[in-house]
């Protein structure tokens, strides 16, 4: 896993590459971007509220996948690996589909709660960092220019 990890951070484009004002995007991808993470912010709450899972268990975890900075102490490379890992779709989804599939609350829970906080930071422009730095995003450069 760590090989594939490392592998996606290797192949990402430096900072300069990118350009972040906010025209640079063509029919306004990052505008639908961040829309696309409210809406899964949106779906995955309102999942979790139909479920009736434990609101203070949302509320001390939300912010919980943002442990995946951690690595950013050993370096940019190691930090947007692990960061980038922590925040795509690819594991909470079969997590929350698993934890309804299986009748699993805890996982479903646990799930629902990784997709709203992709979804909010993405929704607030916090992308898929990039190994030149933690405020280069694919949605753009994040903080003061």
């Amino acid at each position: 896993m760590t090989a594939i990890v490392t592998h996606f951070a290797d192949q990402t484009p430096s900072a300069p590459a990118m350009r972040s004002d906010a025209s640079s995007s063509p029919a306004g991808v990052k505008t639908i971007l961040r829309l696309e993470g409210a809406a899964a912010f949106a779906g995955a709450v309102a999942l979790y509220a139909h479920a009736g899972f434990s609101w203070p268990l949302f509320a001390i975890l939300l912010l919980a996948p943002d442990l995946a900075m951690l690595p950013y102490l050993i370096g940019p490379r190691a930090g947007a690996a692990a960061y980038n890992l922590v925040h795509t779709y690819a594991l909470p989804l079969p997590l929350a589909l698993a934890g309804f599939w299986f009748a699993s609350p805890i996982m479903a829970a646990l799930g629902l709660i990784w997709i709203a906080h992709i979804g909010m930071d993405r929704m607030l422009g916090y992308g898929l960092k990039y190994a030149s730095g933690f405020a280069d995003t694919h949605l753009g450069r994040i903080g003061r220019n």
